[in-house]
C-alpha cells in the first residue's frame, strides 16, 4: 500500500510499504476514507521534535472496516467508522471516568496517512455510523476524529457555560473548532484571537462574536477592553507556545478556567502567579472517544459543518505540498483522500 513516510525535517514522501495485517485479536483494519495532516505533524516536520530514523506520519482518519480481530464486536466489516488518535479499551477506570485518552491500554495512532491502518484495541476506539455517510459529511467526520474532538474538549475543561464568555486563543483547525463547541455550549460572547483574515471569516462563520488580533500583553488588554477589565469566563488555548499558553492565563478572570490542548512546547507556568490568579488549568490529550457518539450525531444532524477547516484537498501522493501549504500558512488544513 501507499503510505506517508517522515525522513527528515522537511522531507515527507509517499512510498510503497507493506499493508498492515491484525496483530491482536482486539484488532481492526480499516480502508482509509479520508486522512489528513494536523498541527501537531508540523512539529516533527520543521525539525521542533527530532526524527531519528524515518518513520509513518498521521494519526487522523475514517474509513470502512475491513477485518477484525476475534474479540472485536462493536464494529463490523463494511461499516464506516471514526476513531481517535489515541486508542482505548473504554473499561478500565481511566476510560470509564471519561479520560480514554489515557486509556491503562491506551496507543498513539501514528500510521493514517496511508491507504490502510490497523487500529489496537478497535473495540473500545471505533464508533461506526449508522449508515454510509453521504459524501458531503465525510470532512466533518474526520474533523470529529481529532481536531473538532480536541477543540470540544478545550471548551469542556475550561467550562464554557451558557451565557459565558469564551476566549480562543489560536487560529489553526483546533482553535476553530474550539469556536464551534464554545457556542455549542452557549457562550454568549466568543472572542477569537487571529491575524488572518480568512481563518478571521471561517471564525466568525462558525460562532465568534469579537476578532483580537492583537498578541502578548497588547491581546490580554484587548480582552480586558472586551470584558470590563475582569477577563474571560473560560480561555481555549489552542497553540502550546510559551505566548499562547501565557496570553490565556491572563485573559481568564479570577475563578475562570483554561483549557489547554495545544501540544506544550518549552511551555513553563509561574506557580506563583497561577497560585494568586485563582485561574484554573485543566488539559492535556483530548478524550476524543468520549465525545464521539455526540459529535457524530450533530454532525449528521447537520448541527455543525467542522469539515470547513479543510480549506485544501490535495490526493495521498501531493501529501509533501499539504505539509509544506501548511507549514506556510497558506492552508489552515490538508485533506488527503488515498
Amino acid at each position: 500500500m501507499r503510505a506517508t513516510i517522515l525522513h527528515a525535517p522537511g522531507d515527507i514522501r509517499v512510498e510503497d510499504v507493506p499493508a498492515p495485517e491484525l496483530i491482536n485479536p482486539t484488532d481492526a483494519i480499516i480502508r482509509t476514507a479520508v486522512t489528513c495532516v494536523c498541527g501537531s505533524d508540523l512539529w516533527p516536520y520543521r525539525g521542533v521534535e527530532p526524527t531519528d530514523e524515518p518513520h509513518p506520519m498521521g494519526h487522523e482518519y475514517v474509513g470502512i472496516v475491513e477485518d477484525v480481530g476475534g474479540e472485536v464486536s462493536s464494529v463490523k466489516p463494511g461499516q464506516f467508522v471514526v476513531g481517535s488518535f489515541a486508542t482505548s479499551d473504554n473499561t478500565c477506570p481511566n476510560c470509564r471516568a471519561g479520560y480514554q485518552s489515557n486509556c491503562a491500554r491506551r496507543e498513539f495512532m501514528s500510521t493514517c496517512q496511508a491507504e490502510y491502518v490497523r487500529i489496537p484495541n478497535a473495540h473500545g476506539t471505533l464508533v461506526a455510523t449508522p449508515d454510509l455517510p453521504a459524501d458531503e459529511f465525510v470532512p466533518s467526520l474526520l474533523a470529529v476524529s481529532d481536531v473538532m474532538g480536541t477543540g470540544w474538549y478545550a471548551a469542556v475543561a475550561a467550562e464554557v457555560r451558557p451565557g459565558s464568555t469564551a476566549v480562543v486563543v489560536g487560529d489553526g483547525a483546533v482553535g476553530l473548532c474550539g469556536v464551534i463547541a464554545a457556542k455549542e455550549l452557549g457562550a454568549e460572547r466568543i472572542i477569537a484571537m487571529s491575524r488572518h483574515e480568512s481563518r478571521q471569516k471561517l471564525a466568525l462563520e462558525f460562532g465568534a462574536t469579537d476578532i483580537v488580533t492583537e498578541r502578548g500583553e497588547e491581546g490580554i488588554a484587548r480582552v480586558k477592553d472586551l470584558t470590563n477589565g475582569v477577563g474571560a469566563d473560560s480561555v481555549l488555548e489552542c497553540a502550546g507556545t510559551p505566548e499562547a499558553m501565557q496570553q490565556a492565563l491572563r485573559s481568564t478572570r479570577p475563578g475562570g478556567n483554561v483549557g489547554f490542548v495545544g501540544v506544550p512546547h518549552d511551555v513553563a507556568i509561574d506557580g506563583q502567579e497561577l497560585f494568586f490568579s485563582h485561574v484554573g488549568l485543566r488539559g492535556g490529550p483530548a478524550p476524543v472517544r468520549d465525545f464521539l457518539p455526540d459529535l457524530i450525531q450533530r454532525v449528521l444532524d447537520g448541527r455543525i459543518n467542522p469539515g470547513k477547516v479543510f480549506d485544501l484537498s490535495l490526493p495521498l501522493e501531493q501529501v509533501a505540498e499539504g505539509y509544506k501549504a501548511m507549514d506556510e500558512r497558506r492552508a489552515i488544513k490538508a485533506l488527503l483522500t488515498p
